[in-house]
């Protein structure tokens, strides 16, 4: 995706103190919250769909500012396509029902609105009558990547998501349309097994695409699958954003995401597997992630993600791409009753839709987990004091010995922890809080609670990006929270994935608690979005 200027690669700039993530190698990883499985009981295969997502290493334009043909950039698309099809093929064989392949895949990125118009396929208006570019090739001009698209849904026998360039034409009366006459969207496509296009969605949110137009209505794009219902899809930086990323789940029978991403991971906060991770715990869904492969842009991390476990990558190190296979419920197991039948939906959801449907908020509604209550403060309070992180300025305090109580608070937002540590490493770690506008490569207000290990012993490397650690805890972090849309992040060393032991509201507080860690502890956080203070 290109800068404002097109010229530069969709690089986070980084303080010279960030250290460069070691990206050691990561095979996929399932992680299972034993009790909860154990609850739940084993799911009946006919209870389950199979699911894949590609992350792919793009063949990308050696030259993406020049003018080139639609033919040359056909040939280039096309290496990307050949690639494609190859895991669907692989996916078939797996019986896999649906894949989901990422942002910017196929035409690559750091394109100017000019030079990518080459690259851009024909979308027919969404209010026309079903089309299937495989089998009706003829019936528009200029869409030969999605005549290839819908083919291979065909062949694998699957519903198929993709991403790419489209263009629509519009009409010098219509007072958004651009000088040059048309529409260009960084666009999501949906083919069902039979080929037929069911679903598009232009993307809302661009982070610096000066390739692309914001659409002048939000997309809430849903479809149907004969296999698990209703699925919604949003694309990458979207998923910070209420529209259309939450809006879209205010449908109760959207319990699953498709979303193709071209993310670049920044710790210790928003890695690709985090923020994807605790969107699926926050609202109960399944969320399938596809991401870019381009480690020397710290650009990888996909899943298959659940509220209680995930199938992920993340490897900074192979050139490779990877093809993610998963069986998993077709009601996620955040949604299903434990003691009845999985048509109905837990107290929990039900509130989480009374949330998103605007009706007024309750403490005691919030009340569905109960957690011990916080222990007497410290008689000798740790030192406070700030330091950067994500580009926002914290408030910290250090995590010192083997077990204590802490609580750091800044502009409203008090963040607890009571942790308990089995031996001492020796590591810093430190209790974070930030609860103002973030303002750097986007727009938006964040209230957050953050366990992070610092990359020294220093104080102001507190925030920095690391990715190994040897420092267990057992924990309960808390955090008078003025939002309901909070992300639980749990992450431990070589880029792993934890699942919390619980999450939740108690008095006013949401809380993640965990102990048993298998690994050192990276991060551990409450992100939380205040949607209407952007």
């Amino acid at each position: 995706v290109p800068g404002e200027g097109g010229t530069s690669w969709r690089r986070r700039p980084k303080p010279r103190e960030f250290l460069i993530m070691s990206g050691a190698s990561r095979q996929l990883a399932l992680f299972l919250c034993v009790c909860s499985v154990a609850a739940l009981g084993v799911q009946a295969e006919d209870a389950q769909y199979v699911a894949a997502v590609y992350e792919h290493r793009s063949i990308l334009s050696l030259d993406p500012l020049s003018l080139i043909s639609r033919t040359q950039a056909l040939e280039l698309m096309n290496q990307n396509l050949d690639i494609y099809e190859q895991q669907v093929m692989i996916a078939a064989q797996k019986g896999v029902q649906i894949i989901v392949f990422p942002e910017d895949g196929i035409h690559g990125f750091n394109f100017t609105r000019i030079s990518i118009y080459p690259f851009l396929d024909l979308m027919p208006s969404p209010h026309l009558d079903k089309w299937n570019p495989c089998l009706e090739p003829q019936r528009f001009n200029d869409t030969e990547v999605l005549q290839r698209l819908s083919c291979m849904a065909i062949k694998g026998q699957m519903f198929l998501v993709a991403n790419l360039g489209t263009k629509e034409p519009c009409h010098s009366s219509d007072p958004g349309c651009p000088d040059d006459g048309r529409y260009q969207f960084n666009t999501n496509v949906v083919f069902s097994s039979n080929g037929t296009l069911v679903s598009r969605y232009r993307k809302h949110n661009l982070y610096f695409e000066a390739a692309f137009d914001t659409p002048l209505e939000v997309d809430h794009s849903i479809f149907d699958t004969p296999f698990a219902g209703k699925f919604g899809t949003f694309t990458c930086f979207d998923i910070l954003f209420f529209e259309p990323a939450v809006s879209i789940l205010r449908d109760p029978e959207v319990k699953h995401i498709v979303y193709p991403t071209a993310w670049m991971n920044q710790l210790p906060l928003l890695a690709a597997i985090q923020i994807q991770r605790g969107f699926s715990i926050a609202f109960g869904i399944n969320f399938l992630a596809a991401n870019i492969h381009h480690p020397s842009l710290g650009m990888t991390g996909s899943g298959i993600h659940t509220p209680l476990k995930s199938f992920w990558h993340h490897d900074m190190e192979s050139p490779e791409g990877r093809l993610i296979i998963a069986q998993i419920a077709k009601n996620p197991p955040g949604l299903i009753s434990t003691g009845n039948t999985t048509s109905k939906m837990d107290i929990a959801h039900s509130k989480l839709l009374k949330i998103l449907a605007g009706d007024l908020y309750s403490e005691k509604d919030a009340e569905d987990i109960h957690c011990d209550g916080a222990p007497e403060g410290n008689m000798s309070a740790p030192p406070t004091f700030n330091s950067e992180m994500m580009y926002d300025n914290f408030t910290l305090v250090p995590v010192w010995g083997k077990e204590g109580y802490l609580q750091v608070c800044a502009d409203g937002l008090c963040c607890h922890l009571h942790y308990l540590r089995p031996t001492l490493s020796n590591e810093l770690y430190s209790l974070g809080v930030f609860d103002g506008l973030h303002t750097v490569h986007g727009t938006y207000y964040v209230q957050a609670c953050a366990l992070v290990k610092c990359g020294g012993l220093g104080f102001d490397t507190c925030g920095q990006e690391i990715t190994e650690s040897t420092g267990i805890f057992d924990f309960h972090l808390w955090g008078n929270f003025s939002t309901s849309y909070i992300f639980p992040m749990l992450l431990t060393s070589g880029m792993t994935l934890e699942t919390p032991d619980q999450v939740g509201w108690e008095n006013g507080h949401y809380f993640l608690r965990k102990s048993g860690l298998s690994s050192g502890l990276v991060t551990a956080a409450l992100y939380g979005r205040v949607y209407e203070r952007d």
